[in-house]
């Protein structure tokens, strides 16, 4: 990350004897393949031509690259397959970001799982396809010491054409939480429908539950994001549901606290991943210790930096697009006052003359031989 000014957002709270991971994280990796400049959706029969493409990590690559650009120590639980596409995805991946993948393994035989990612009008349609790792070539089942973790709750997110296998991670989950391991939750869509509360058994070992709208509504059964938010907090410490374009809500259970932060209007080439880069700009300023309202403008920030680029996991912005961004915004005579307000906080977070990080960014496209 040549480009990326070096600053540490938990250098305020980092003390002798902290875990050397800040955030840990498990999960599939697939191979993106993203088309973008499309004008419509494709027509059956007929052959459609894209204005750019590229190809990067994606699946749970997306929060791990979108926490390492914002100077978390990440450590990633992963099978990558032994062909030229887990080659790409774990060079991009530990050397282009910077992220351990010690508890990860390299899976002889196996595919990588791959999606294709269309984006137009605002929205994408994919397609993937994979298979699951053989079980005994999965990630480790006790997690090491770290300030937090993310989880997938819900039945098991899809690598395969098979059925999705009930929750496996809700041993590891608990084991965490017993270390001290603060664990933030998402959940996937539930393609069969049922949308059945007891997916969500697992908040109770969660500090934060970090679902959108529609599926928040639907495990609630609730008519709007904030009541979905009021019930969910019952469930769990914080309760943070995220609207897509129109912001965030949250509820914090212990203290009452309710905050609501409008999305920032930005022109979105390309939403994919922007739902895990929220989660990460969330998770940094809750272990930075900001109060809940900046933790929500902060990932609302970062989501909308990065629908303007292409791509999951290589369009997560660092601190050079978040400092970018906010000078802009300050010089712009047009910027909203409530803006300005709003993200203040960051005056005193980026330093005034940045000093670079040694690290490069992750090529983003397959084959191109490093200069």
């Amino acid at each position: 990350m040549d480009d990326q000014p070096v600053l540490d957002p938990l250098g305020a709270v980092r003390a002798p004897g902290d875990p050397a991971t800040d955030v840990y994280l498990t999960g599939t990796v697939f191979l993106d393949i993203i088309f973008t400049g499309l004008d419509s959706a494709p027509v059956r029969g007929t052959e459609s031509w894209a204005r750019g493409m590229g190809s990067s990590p994606g699946g749970v690559a997306n929060m791990a690259t979108a926490l390492a650009r914002l100077g978390l120590h990440t450590t990633l639980a992963a099978a990558f397959g032994d062909d030229m596409y887990g080659d790409y995805c774990w060079d991009c991946l530990a050397t282009g970001e910077g992220i351990d993948l010690g508890p990860s393994r390299r899976v002889p035989g196996w595919h990588s799982p791959v999606t294709v990612s269309m984006a137009y009008e605002g929205e994408r349609t994919m397609v993937s396809h994979g298979h699951r790792a053989p079980p005994e070539e999965t990630v480790p089942a006790c997690p090491p010491p770290a300030r937090a973790a993310v989880a997938s709750l819900g039945q098991r997110e899809r690598a395969s054409d098979e059925e999705p296998a009930p929750d496996p991670d809700r041993e590891w989950i608990a084991q965490a939480a017993a270390a001290g391991t603060q664990v933030f939750a998402d959940v996937g869509w539930d393609d069969t429908g049922r949308w059945d509360p007891a997916d969500l058994d697992g908040l109770a070992h969660c500090a934060a539950f970090l679902p959108n709208a529609e599926e928040a509504m639907r495990y609630t059964r609730t008519a709007t994001p904030a009541a979905a938010a009021r019930r969910l907090a019952e469930l769990v410490p914080l309760a943070v549901v995220t609207l897509g374009a129109e912001g965030a809500v949250a509820v914090d259970a212990g203290s009452g606290e309710t905050a609501e932060v409008p999305a920032l209007i930005v022109d979105a080439l390309d939403p994919t991943g922007a739902g895990d880069v929220f989660v990460a700009g969330f998770v940094t300023g809750t272990l930075a210790g900001w109060p809940l309202a900046d933790r929500l403008a902060f990932g609302s920030l970062c989501a909308a930096l990065s629908v303007q680029e292409f791509g999951g996991s290589l369009s997560a912005p660092g601190w050079t697009e978040v400092a970018a961004w906010w000078t802009r915004a300050k010089a712009a005579a047009g910027t909203p006052p409530e803006a300005l307000r709003r993200y203040a906080f960051l005056d005193a977070l980026i330093p005034p003359a940045p000093r670079r990080w040694p690290l490069p960014r992750a090529v983003p496209t397959i084959g191109f031989r490093r200069v």
